[in-house]
Order: structure tokens, then sequence, then C-alpha cells
């Protein structure tokens, strides 16, 4: 259920989340959902955490086999690239983001903590690979996460991986991100 729910909101966010919809790709009964989430809310809560600790597995296994952390820095527009490269879809805490008013508070916190997870290990990896002092990695931090987040919101936009691709060629090119 929760990967079905996972797909269906990367392509249409928290508001193109249908019990309906879900339960017929799982090959359930709609109120059969309701047993485990008994709202919307519940549900679209456990998608995003869900999201946001899967993303942390991904920022792990990066740190884990970059030999430094200049290279898994470089490595880390992948995480939103094979967003694109599925579908076009994009980062469902993007997605969930810009429909941010409309979230219900715990959906809302669970969005938050996916940026917090990613701009802690950005601001981490910052410092160990000696980019930023550490008063400024958080700043830096945040910066990176917005360019990449916005570079694959462009994208996707306009259906074209290649202009992922080349806007990260760009961040790369004016310091933003390590070349």
């Amino acid at each position: 259920m929760l990967a079905v729910a996972r797909r269906m909101a990367m392509a249409r966010g928290y508001s193109g989340l249908n019990f309906r919809d879900i339960a017929a790709e799982v090959g359930i009964k709609a109120p059969s959902i309701h047993h485990h989430f008994a709202t919307k809310a519940d549900l679209g809560a456990a998608v995003a955490r869900r999201y946001w600790e899967d993303t942390v597995g991904q920022l792990d296994a990066i740190s884990g086999e970059a030999p430094d952390a200049i290279t898994a820095l470089r490595r880390y527009p992948e995480i939103f690239r094979a967003s694109l490269s599925n579908d076009n879809r994009i980062c469902l805490s993007s997605f969930m983001a810009a429909e941010y008013d409309d979230l219900p508070d715990p959906v809302k916190a669970e969005v938050q903590r996916f940026a917090d997870v990613n701009v802690a290990w950005l601001s981490r990896l910052l410092i160990d690979a000696k980019v930023v002092e550490p008063g400024e990695s958080e700043v830096r931090a945040r910066t990176i996460y917005a360019a990449v987040a916005g570079a694959q919101l462009f994208a996707r936009g306009r259906s074209d991986i290649a202009l992922f691709d080349a806007m990260i060629a760009s961040y790369r090119a004016v310091g933003l991100l390590p070349a």
C-alpha cells in the first residue's frame, strides 16, 4: 500500500492520494486500507515518513560507498535525478511542500523532516570535505538542497532530464556543488 501511495503522491501530490485508486492497484477493497490508516492524513504522514527514511538510507549508502566527502557530495543530485528518470516524477517532499497550506499537521511535520535530514547530511559532508566552515554549513546545505530540488522541478515541468543534468553541471561550474 505504501509503495503504491508513494508512487501516486510523487506523480500527483498529497491531493492525489486516493484510497479507492490505491486499493484498486493493490487488489483490495478501499475499506481495507482504513484498517491500517484511519484517515488520509495518517496515510499521507506514513508515506512521507517512509520516504524520508528511505532517503536517509540512500544518503547513508552514498556516504558509505564514496571514498571521501567530496565524492559523496558530487553524488547527491543522483537521488533527485532518479525520480525524474522514473516516469518524470519529482521528489515527494517537493510535491507535498508545494501543497503545504492544505496539508494536515502530521504530514507537514514529515515533509519538513525530509528537508531537515537532507540539510543535516549535506551540512555534515560540507564540513568533512572542508568546503565551508562549520558556521556556514547549514546555509550552504539549504542552498544546495533548494537548488537541486528546484532543478528537478524545472526539468519535470519540461519533461527533460537533460535539463536537470545541465543545471547540475552549471551548479558545479559556479561552485555551488563540488566539481
